[in-house]
């Protein structure tokens, strides 16, 4: 893993300008489930957080790794069973 991806540094300001949102379609997840939402800038990247940990790390995505891992999530790529 690319150490310069695994943890990133948003302002405060960067941080406030996301509109973070968690998936309804977990069911009975008991709230541990991440948030996600796109920075403000224009970029088109998007962030992830534990939605428990609103102000800990925060993984910050490209627009195209994120259009990759959600191509890969309905066909089950990253299912582990």
């Amino acid at each position: 893993m690319n150490n310069a991806r695994a943890r990133q540094v948003l302002s405060a300001v960067e941080r406030s300008g996301i509109e973070w949102r968690k998936s309804s379609k977990i069911p009975n997840s008991n709230g541990q489930c991440v948030g996600v939402g796109p920075l403000a800038d224009g970029s088109g990247r998007v962030a992830v957080r534990h939605s428990h940990h609103p102000d800990g790390s925060v993984f910050v995505y490209t627009q195209d790794e994120w259009a990759s891992f959600l191509t890969g999530i309905e066909p089950g790529e990253f299912d582990f069973s």
